[in-house]
């Protein structure tokens, strides 16, 4: 069982370090009050409160966290901490034991690990992903979202190659998306590989690569 001495003003401050160095919620962790502080008169005499925290190790249970999320969790926790941002990682649950793994970050003011159109995410993704594959010695997929960034940008790109698909099977004109990186290209192919109406292909080379949506012959 790993454990951690920390001290600071109080208990409730010095519980909220122990958390962030450790990557974890309170729900993970056994703390115990070595002292409770106090703040003395004027400055004097004032103690720092010292606590000891020990994460808890419970028995697998059917839907618990792999070993790799475990992993993958607690390496994205340590660069949150490293670039001094206060955020909760929590792993995302599924049914689809061949899904990747997912992590979701949560916190206030997290657009920095967005950036723009999510390229440092793409990025943030990509190290975490390089990190989790040294120690486990193998390349596992990891999606890594802020504040379901991702999802909500997804849901919309259904949204959108839906909404032209429709056009594409009424007007029997192609339409020609913007550049994508591959994970959007993805969500339009999967969106619409059952229309009945439209058919959907990638052209151009690296960063230019798009969607075309095309109407099927009859």
């Amino acid at each position: 069982m790993k454990e951690l001495e920390v001290s600071a003003k109080t208990v409730e401050e010095a519980t909220r370090v122990a958390l962030e160095q450790l990557g974890v919620t309170r729900d993970d962790v056994e703390i115990t009050v070595i002292k409770k502080g106090k703040g003395g008169v004027l400055g004097m005499g004032a103690e720092d409160a010292v606590i000891k925290v020990a994460l808890l190790e419970d028995e697998p249970q059917p839907g618990a966290e792999s070993d790799v999320a475990l992993v993958a969790r607690q390496v994205l926790s340590e660069i949150l901490h490293n670039m001094a941002i206060t955020a909760t990682v929590e792993v995302v649950k599924s049914a689809d034991a061949d899904a990747p793994v997912s992590l979701n970050i949560e916190g206030d003011d997290l657009g920095v690990l967005i950036g723009r159109r999510g390229e440092a995410l793409a990025s943030l993704q990509y190290l975490v992903r390089l990190i989790v594959a040294e120690k486990v010695k193998q390349w596992v997929s990891i999606n890594v979202d802020v504040d379901w960034y991702k999802k909500r940008h997804y849901d919309a790109l259904k949204k959108m190659a839906l909404r032209l698909a429709d056009q594409v099977a009424r007007r029997r004109r192609s339409i020609t998306m913007e550049p994508m990186p591959p994970d959007e290209r993805r969500i339009i192919h999967i969106s619409l590989a059952n229309n009945p109406d439209v058919t959907t292909q990638s052209i151009g080379e690296g960063d230019g690569r798009r969607v075309v949506i095309q109407p099927k012959r009859r």
